[in-house]
């Protein structure tokens, strides 16, 4: 990974690339007094966000897709959020500062999320990054999501790139898992949502990194 090999670098959205907590916790909690119930504090809600819908209604009502209630909440969450996405949502500290180098340095770099297009390409648009990202690939643009390889395959294909000198930066255990199973190197992001309930040391990921800046050690 620091042998000047690297042509690309891509990055989930949700708790790596953007601090997107404000906002799905926002649209959480607005459910929750919607139904009665009284809001949770941001520090309980953090740590979920990564798992994104399944993530907010298991931790705001304890409901798994399984659940017979969960499709029209689902539903209305999604609703809710859209109507505000980029309210509170920004890119992480230093995450400006590393795009702009990478750039600098002719490293292209791009978004692979679970998060659907419906949701991915207006953020893109509001955080001014659509027309820089060599490829925007969401949960719902491939048949199968991470942690499967597909959405990171296909970033590859749109970005003209190799897998194997592409390095894939996320905050949860199956990003991870989709990088290995595409055949890219693995970095973990310290800074994000953490959430699965494994340590990131036991994610297998070929790095840590504690800041954005800190991947330009590994070019």
């Amino acid at each position: 990974m620091n042998d000047g090999s690297v042509e690309a670098v891509f990055f989930d959205l949700d708790g790596t690339l953007a601090d997107t907590a404000p906002d799905l916790g926002g649209a959480l909690n607005r459910l929750l007094a919607e139904q009665g119930r009284p809001p949770l504090d941001m520090a309980i809600i953090r740590p979920h966000v990564s798992a994104g819908t399944r993530g907010m209604l298991g931790v705001g009502f304890g409901l798994s897709p399984q659940d017979a209630p969960y499709p029209e909440l689902a539903r209305r969450f999604l609703d809710l959020y859209e109507g505000m996405l980029s309210n509170g949502t920004r890119l992480f500290d230093g995450m400006p500062a590393l795009l702009d180098e990478l750039e600098k340095r002719g490293v292209s770099w791009g978004v692979v999320t679970n998060k659907p297009a419906r949701f991915t390409l207006p953020l893109m648009d509001a955080l001014g990054l659509r027309d820089r990202a060599a490829a925007i690939v969401s949960g719902d643009s491939v048949p199968k999501p991470k942690p499967a390889p597909d959405a990171l395959d296909l970033a590859c294909s749109n970005a003209n790139v190799a897998a194997a000198s592409t390095l894939y930066v996320g905050d949860d255990l199956r990003d991870i898992q989709a990088a290995h199973a595409a055949g890219m190197p693995a970095i973990a992001a310290a800074w994000g949502y953490l959430g699965d309930g494994v340590a990131i040391g036991d994610w297998g990921a070929d790095a840590i990194i504690d800041d954005p800046l800190d991947l330009l050690g590994l070019l």
